[in-house]
């Protein structure tokens, strides 16, 4: 028996997922965004410039794929949609900014998988491109938080927020940071000693709760903004209060990747355990250009992780307006020579978007109740010698037990 590969999952019932991608496109246009669509293919060097080469998806995560012989392209499966969504905006040539669009899909990270994690995981990438106002960070975050409280009936979560300030701002505060981290060198783990060398901020992060305790006293990078990076950071904590959204400060907080810079934020939920964000993003004012674009466009941007969000609708899916199963009929041909009649009722039905089964394996009359019952059809169509003789059709309604013969002219009609 062959099994399913590490860190992936069957949906056998697409329910929810359906109900989420659905409730997020209808509430994404309502904004004026722009559903598109992306390759999951992208070179390698894409990820390598966006990401930077010391984050832990580009030097651990990445699925690369081996190339033919004849080809020199390193090509992978992508680990997030930013980076794509940017390099189709500066390939295309998109000449209107702001660009606000989204998408949906599989991303892929070679991760160790627990509860909420996947090595093959889903994702609502949100994107503003061209928008260098705080503003947008603001209205953004509180699109999503509409999305979560009113379309998702999320109630048990909290939003986290930072500001990472500009280039300036992260090279003061890295030095304060180093020289903090120096002086802990023998109290900290090794991952965070590594990262201190190649990406100092990333220890930040740490899950390990003797560092995590020891970065209580670490500087705050809030503490080294400039003038007007400080103006921004005032401005977005005021605009979030105006529009009625709740958040705690992570001074922690500075998201795993390397484009981001001023505003980063999470949506996280203990119900999630460990990997508690569901929803984390911000803003990235010089990626655009770092992908191959002639100026900078500001931009600011977020995904959310579908199989994360699915744990969180499981708690709150009986106040959810799920779409409820259409009612279903079964034909039920009593002997072989009624097959062919039997799908020509059942085509008719269908036809007309009725929801129709057809039993055609040859059972016996009881076996085939039995299975119509446990489908949960409200009708079964009996179509014997009779039936095909008289040109009738007789239906028992599951629910009451009653049956009544109709002409096969008027089964539309009567199942209507």
């Amino acid at each position: 028996m062959f099994t399913k590969v590490k860190g992936t999952q069957d949906f056998l019932d697409l329910t929810l997922f359906k109900f989420f991608i659905d409730q997020s496109q209808r509430h994404f246009l309502n904004y004026d965004f722009t559903e598109i669509a992306v390759p999951i293919l992208e070179s390698v060097a894409l990820f390598k410039r966006s990401l930077g080469e010391e984050t832990d998806v580009v030097s651990k995560e990445m699925f690369i794929i081996k190339p033919a012989a004849e080809s020199k392209d390193e090509i992978c499966l992508r680990p997030e949609a930013t980076a794509s969504i940017v390099r189709a905006f500066v390939e295309n040539s998109v000449q209107h900014a702001p660009w606000k669009v989204f998408t949906y899909g599989p991303m892929f990270r070679y991760e160790r998988p627990q509860k909420g994690r996947y090595r093959q995981f889903h994702q609502v990438s949100v994107e503003v491109i061209g928008s260098k106002s705080i503003f947008q960070d603001a209205q953004l975050i509180k699109m999503f938080d509409r999305l979560f409280t009113e379309k998702c009936m999320l109630q048990n979560y909290v939003l986290q927020i930072n500001f990472l300030g500009c280039p300036e701002d992260r090279k003061l505060f890295k030095e304060k940071l180093y020289k903090f981290l120096e002086s802990k060198s023998d109290q900290i783990c090794q991952k965070c000693l590594e990262r201190k060398e190649k990406n100092i901020l990333r220890v930040l992060d740490c899950k390990i709760e003797t560092c995590q305790k020891n970065y209580e006293k670490a500087p705050k990078i809030t503490d080294s903004l400039c003038g007007e990076c400080s103006k921004e950071w005032q401005k977005l904590q005021e605009t979030l209060e105006i529009l009625s959204i709740s958040f705690i400060i992570n001074s922690k907080l500075v998201r795993g990747l390397d484009y981001y810079n001023k505003t980063v934020f999470e949506f996280v939920s203990d119900s999630l355990g460990a990997q508690s964000a569901f929803c984390a993003g911000g803003r990235y004012d010089n990626l655009v250009k770092e992908v191959g674009a002639k100026e900078d466009f500001p931009s600011v941007g977020a995904a959310i992780g579908i199989e994360r969000m699915l744990l969180l609708l499981e708690e709150v899916q009986d106040k959810l307006s799920l779409p409820q199963p259409k009612v279903l009929t079964v034909i039920m041909p009593v002997e072989e020579a009624q097959n062919e009649l039997a799908l020509l009722v059942a085509d008719e039905l269908q036809a007309h978007n009725l929801c129709t089964e057809v039993m055609l394996e040859g059972d016996s009359f009881k076996s085939m109740m039995r299975k119509a019952n446990k489908l949960g059809a409200k009708h079964v169509i009996i179509l014997g010698e009779d039936e095909q003789k008289n040109g009738t059709l007789t239906i028992k309604n599951m629910l009451t037990g009653t049956q009544n013969v109709i002409p096969q002219s008027e089964v539309v009609k009567y199942l209507s």
